[in-house]
This record gives structure tokens, C-alpha cells and sequence, in this order.
């Protein structure tokens, strides 16, 4: 199950961050049974450069 932090969802796999909580659960879902990241689901992540601290 994926985890919201700061208006974001998180992977709990691979501590990717989402803006749709389907994306971060495709992702987790993948991560976890594959034990490897998707491009094709990762290019929608986040970048932490957007973030702001």
C-alpha cells in the first residue's frame, strides 16, 4: 500500500515520489515482485530537484 507524503505518494520500495497514487502503486507492485524499477512507470516520477525543502 502506498504512503502519502507532502501531497506526494511514495513507493515503498524504491522511495520513488508520485503525483497519482495508481503510478506509485504500479511502481511499488513492480519493485516488489520483479526486484527491479519499470522506466516506463519511473519516467512519471517525481524529480527531487521540484521539491521543495
Amino acid at each position: 500500500m502506498t504512503k502519502k507524503v507532502n501531497g506526494l505518494f511514495l513507493c515503498e520500495e524504491c522511495d520513488l515520489l508520485y503525483r497519482k497514487e495508481e503510478l506509485a502503486q504500479k511502481c511499488e507492485d513492480w519493485c516488489r515482485e520483479k526486484k527491479s524499477c519499470n522506466i516506463e512507470i519511473t519516467k512519471h516520477a517525481v524529480n527531487k530537484s521540484e521539491l521543495s525543502l
